[in-house]
């Protein structure tokens, strides 16, 4: 998995077909400056960009999510909200997956190196290419298991 700069994805862009724009670049920005565990919707982008004065509307931000989620640069989660939020797709060692309160929607992040193994070996077999491999697992928090039990 590659950590990409504006260079290296201006190659890939390029060996695409595709060019890297002044659009695609501040939101590649955007995401390499988030901090850890932090995630973004395509709205919670918009806002992020209109406050930093960015004329970047939202169609051209959901095409650009999707096209850098389908390179393999961010991760598409869906984190029970539902929409979807993206973040940067770290490699090997930040690689992690996602536990969700399906009540509260609160995240956490984990590391397992056993899942990416797996999903790594598996892709290999059959020829994949492998992206990424996430697991999100739906729960309820121990705070609102305390709140759904009768007093």
């Amino acid at each position: 998995m590659t950590v990409y700069t504006s260079s290296s994805l201006k190659a890939e862009l390029n060996d695409r077909g595709w060019r890297l724009t002044p659009q695609r670049e501040t939101i590649l920005h955007i995401f390499q400056e988030l901090p850890q565990g932090e995630h973004l919707s395509a709205e919670d982008l918009y806002h992020r960009l209109e406050t930093d004065g960015e004329g970047i509307s939202l169609s051209t931000i959901y095409r650009t999510l999707k096209l850098m989620a389908r390179m393999g640069i961010l991760r598409e989660l869906e984190l029970g909200e539902g929409h979807k939020h993206y973040e940067l797709n770290q490699p090997y060692p930040h690689h992690h997956h996602h536990l969700i309160c399906v009540r509260c929607n609160s995240t956490i992040e984990f590391k397992n190196d056993t899942i990416l193994k797996i999903g790594a070996k598996t892709a290999q077999k059959e020829g994949f290419h492998l992206l990424d491999c996430q697991l999100t697992i739906h729960a309820v928090c121990p705070q609102c298991q305390r709140a759904l039990m009768p007093l």
